[in-house]
């Protein structure tokens, strides 16, 4: 997962191949409180590993749920139920901004019973919740808003137990606010009929009616089997009791599978047989797979089968579109990103759900199309989006994310524009609420429409390079090439696998298969940690002989090519610059003088116990600065076009802001 301040999505052409997406959230949340609350133990696979899983398991645990990951895997878990029986203790629950956990858990623990407080986020803390504490207040349960009324945080006050409900009349719920408020009572109610008929009675229209259904369809998975009347009445029968299936299967959320369908529409022909997403087919139980409708509606290529999609591009431009998105409520903001590309003004209509997410959705995205060029008009329940193309063209943009998972996803989806503009998504880290891999995942598949970034980062030794740059791509997000470590992992390899050291033919085919990576500070080859071995006297003897081999110095050179990969790579080096990366669009050459490098060499050797003498030390290393200057093959020298950056004074964060501050300079946004 990114946890920059920020991504830098370079301008993206297609997506191909494969991708497997996480548990559906809707879903996940779900399974975890109705295994909480039933009889036996149930086995989740397939689970959803994100902020608001997290959240929802912790309260579980808390609440003296038997919560344990199956064989250290994230998304299997094993929970061993309550069995409709109250907490043995008072809880204070933490729920982040999770709504999927605060309005079930509320309802579910105002049934059960005892003394329990709910809080979250500042955000959480604006969601409203009034209509479903209300409906419990009717009921008979005792629930105080600690806060501004009408939404959390909550204290639930039944120290006697389960209170006494009144249950002689239905039970009404407001279900034009949000489809939540009823799925916590129909979650929740099952509770209360064990000896009684219930009946909810939904006034006004209910909104978001597909996230209703999945509520049902588990339901009835753990054993009770709600009789719905049209969409105004649900009735839970008397004798009603949670029984664990045993074991569920969470499919791919097919929200998130939007996105990936929008890409595969966005994708040039290329792209040639598409994306295929794995783990969600047409015949998925969450109303989002309804956005295959919308999309093909707007031109899009998606075909699909038991546990798989295939999205591609079709009609281009896309169709512009007029739609009720009532049954797609979370699916439809990615139909707001694909308007950008479509013929005409588009209109998402019946969304006024998306005022009351995890923010003001209609608002943000208005704000941040706007940004990209569109021209945008918001309504209470509606947002009308003409295509930059037609309002005066596109624009780079710095997307904010207003801590909106769905607001960071959707806004990949603008690297897609005809202009080729890189777009810069504020707070990555957002994604982490449902699709915590999200970007890597995307990364994966995407292929750029320009070249991979590269930040070079050229110097002579000691000057610090591999510390800026390694620094300078955790900044970013980027990866890291550390090409220093090339010759010495090669030899490494090499020694291992038996190949002798003048074998040129056997050690270039090695060095350019070397499945190496640089990852917080050390290097690992085919996936083991190696670097303290680097160090060694042996193999730095070993790469001094293999160095010289023109065909080992092409295999390297292909390979250090090959690891600019999408957002971008900070390479480190003598001759990343000047040969490697000559077309790379920021270059840096790091110096320092010969007595500032000479005293953090003297630094470095002290803090490891080796003894040495700072005069020898600058002499060794004035001494390797002219032989490195005047070598036959890439010598070392600065670019013509690289920016100089003499560190002696400065601190890593000052060198590396100064290198981010030149990086922003060369940016659109």
């Amino acid at each position: 997962m990114f946890t920059t301040e920020f991504l830098d999505v370079p301008a993206l052409r297609a997506v191909q191949g494969r991708v497997r997406l996480p548990g559906s959230k809707s879903i996940s949340n779900r399974v975890l409180l109705l295994a909480a609350l039933s009889e036996g133990a149930t086995r989740v696979r397939g689970l959803l590993d994100s902020d608001d899983t997290r959240v929802m398991l912790q309260a579980l645990a808390q609440m003296g749920c038997g919560v344990r990951r199956a064989d250290g895997r994230a998304d299997e878990v094993l929970i061993e139920g309550l069995g409709g029986r109250a907490p043995a203790s008072p809880t204070r629950l933490f729920l982040g901004n999770a709504g999927t956990a605060m309005r079930p858990l509320t309802a579910a623990l105002a049934l059960l019973g005892g003394e329990h407080e709910l809080s979250g986020v500042a955000r959480m803390h604006e969601r409203p919740i009034g209509d479903l504490v209300a409906a419990l207040r009717r009921l008979g349960c005792r629930i105080e808003e600690l806060g501004q009324p009408g939404f959390p945080p909550l204290r639930i006050a039944e120290a006697a137990g389960v209170p006494p409900l009144a249950l002689d009349a239905p039970v009404r719920v407001r279900g034009d606010v949000s489809s939540q408020f009823l799925t916590a009572l129909l979650l929740a109610l099952p509770l209360a009929a064990r000896e009684r008929e219930v009946t909810v009675q939904v006034e006004g229209e209910l909104i978001s009616r597909p996230y209703i259904h999945i509520t049902l369809a588990l339901l009835e998975r753990f054993g009770v089997a709600v009789q719905r009347q049209g969409w105004e009445r649900f009735v839970i029968p008397e004798g009603s009791r949670y029984q664990s299936p045993g074991e569920v299967l969470v499919e791919a959320d097919a929200s998130s599978a939007s996105y990936f369908i929008a890409a595969g529409a966005l994708s040039a022909p290329e792209g040639g047989e598409g994306l295929v997403i794995e783990g969600l087919g047409l015949d998925a139980v969450q109303g989002d797979i309804r956005f295959v409708e919308a999309a093909r509606l707007m031109g899009a290529d998606v075909q699909g089968g038991s546990g798989w999609l295939r999205a591609r591009r079709g009609a281009w431009p896309l169709k512009a579109v007029d739609l009720d998105c009532n049954h797609i409520p979370d699916a439809a903001m990615t139909l707001a990103m694909m308007a950008l590309y479509a013929d005409g003004p588009s209109t998402l209509r019946n969304i006024a759900s998306w005022r009351v997410k995890e923010t003001d959705r209609i608002a943000a995205m208005t704000a941040e199309l706007r940004k990209l060029g569109a021209a945008v008009e918001e309504g209470a329940d509606f947002i009308r989006i003409t295509p930059p193309a037609l309002a005066g063209g596109w624009r780079a943009a710095s997307i904010c994310t207003y801590d909106d998972h769905r607001m960071a996803m959707c806004a990949s989806l603008a690297a897609f524009n005809p202009a080729a503009l890189p777009v810069r998504v504020q707070d990555p880290k957002c994604v982490a609420k449902t699709f915590p891999d999200y970007f890597e995942t995307l990364f994966a598949a995407a292929r750029p429409a320009r070249a991979v970034p590269v930040i070079c980062i050229d110097g002579p030794t000691a000057s610090g390079k591999g510390t800026l740059a390694a620094a300078l791509a955790a900044r970013l997000g980027w990866h890291y090439l550390d090409s220093g470590a090339l010759y010495r992992a090669t030899a490494l390899a090499a020694r291992q696998a038996g190949v002798a050291l003048d074998d040129e033919a056997a050690l270039a085919r090695l060095a350019a298969a070397l499945p190496l990576r640089f990852e917080a500070g050390r290097v690992w080859l085919d996936g083991r940690d190696v670097s303290e071995a680097l160090r060694s006297e042996q193999t730095g003897m070993d790469a001094s002989a293999l160095a010289p081999l023109p065909a080992v110095r092409a295999a390297l050179l292909n390979l250090q090519r090959d690891m600019a990969r999408l957002p971008g790579l900070v390479a480190d080096g003598r001759d990343m610059g000047t040969v490697v990366f000559a077309d790379a669009p920021l270059k840096v050459f790091l110096t320092a003088s010969a007595e500032t490098r000479a005293e953090r060499r003297y630094k470095q050797l002290a803090a490891k116990g080796i003894s040495a003498n700072i005069a020898r030390l600058r002499d060794d290393l004035q001494a390797r600065d002219a032989r490195d200057a005047s070598r036959a093959a890439a010598p070392l020298k600065a670019a013509q076009d690289a920016l100089a950056l003499d560190n002696s004074c400065l601190s890593i964060e000052q060198s590396v802001q100064q290198v981010l501050d030149w990086w922003q300079d060369r940016q659109p946004f």
